[in-house]
């Protein structure tokens, strides 16, 4: 009796084990797919469609680390957006504190105010109270931006027969954050970013392929990319 208890034990645990891989390659499948054809289209010159594909692969999680430090270094050199290559920068050190680009992103970092108060300025000379003028400026046409996008409907594909939409599964450790009552996409992105800009980056993260503006419901867990 004893050998029996044994030999099933012996045999979940052998299961389990082989489990888990299996869904972490099923689950990892689609994010490596992404980050491999975005090599590619960077490589070819398609920055902003890499860039898109790269954001499509960020979970929360470190193991994204590095599509965050892909993203900081093609913002800032070939798409010349400091602001995305600041927050990608600080995500990858925050996912990867002892990173093989830890001392490039901090050295970045360093510099990447001054590119950002370079671009807003059109490269002038400017006070820091002008600074603070332009960055809020920035921030207004992020948000109306955020507001065009919000007018558009939401793809039928995208919905389940409640014309809800279909959220993508949560991969362990990822930063989530449970939806309260009266929170936006752009009132979640100021609490973790301190501004409204990283809206739409939170709804990728959790939706697919969706044009439109999700409308979240208390109790909702969002992956936090």
């Amino acid at each position: 009796m004893r050998f029996l208890r044994c030999l099933r034990a012996g045999v979940l645990m052998v299961v389990t084990l082989l489990a888990f891989p299996a869904c972490d390659r099923l689950f990892d499948k689609g994010s490596k797919e992404s980050i491999a054809t975005a090599d590619k289209k960077a490589a070819a010159g398609d920055f902003r469609g890499a860039a898109a594909l790269y954001e499509s692969a960020l979970d929360g999680t470190a193991k994204t680390a590095e599509v965050h430090y892909k993203l900081a270094v093609l913002y800032d050199d070939k798409l010349k957006s400091p602001v995305d290559a600041l927050h990608h920068m600080d995500r990858y050190l925050e996912l990867a504190p002892t990173g093989a680009h830890v001392r490039d992103a901090k050295a970045y970092k360093k510099e990447g105010e001054a590119k950002l108060l370079t671009k807003l300025s059109g490269g002038s000379p400017i006070t820091q109270q002008d600074a603070v003028r332009l960055k809020n400026e920035n921030q207004i046409l992020r948000e109306q931006l955020a507001a065009v996008r919000a007018q558009k409907a939401l793809p039928a594909a995208t919905v389940n027969s409640r014309g809800e939409p279909v959220q993508k599964p949560i991969p362990p450790g990822a930063r989530t954050y449970t939806v309260r009552s009266g929170d936006t996409l752009a009132k979640i992105s100021r609490h973790f970013y301190k501004n409204a800009t990283r809206a739409r980056d939170i709804q990728d993260a959790n939706f697919n392929s969706l044009e439109g503006t999700v409308k979240i419901k208390p109790g909702m867990v969002l992956i936090i990319p």
